[in-house]
């Protein structure tokens, strides 16, 4: 269910405060923020932000494409981490082989 349109959308005031001291300063300096569901709104475009994701801050350079969206949507909190082992080593390396592999030589047809 998504919010109510009445409501607004969340901006945290804490991460406005900063932007506008950013803007004053004239300084792109990163706003390190732990408010992942803060709202990007038209003023903090072209402002990097410090997301936290749980253990490491990431760079956002908001833009005009991600007015709208939240900071949290830009900061993942997952690391995909390959399946496998030993076996799939080995696959990957025969694969490898396999496409790196030169042609072999073709000799050239005898004229008659």
């Amino acid at each position: 269910m998504s919010r109510s349109l009445k409501k607004g959308l969340y901006v945290d005031p804490r991460v406005l405060e900063k932007v506008a001291k950013v803007k004053n300063a004239g300084k792109n300096q990163p706003i390190k923020t732990w408010s992942r569901a803060c709202v990007i709104s038209p003023e903090m475009v072209g402002i990097t932000f410090l997301v936290h994701n749980g253990k490491d801050f990431i760079n956002v350079l908001a833009d005009e494409n991600m007015v709208g969206h939240r900071l949290g949507e830009f900061s993942p909190t997952r690391k995909f981490v390959r399946h496998g082992g030993k076996m799939a080593k080995e696959q990957e390396g025969a694969a490898a082989a396999k496409g790196a592999a030169p042609a072999a030589p073709v000799a050239p047809a005898k004229k008659k």
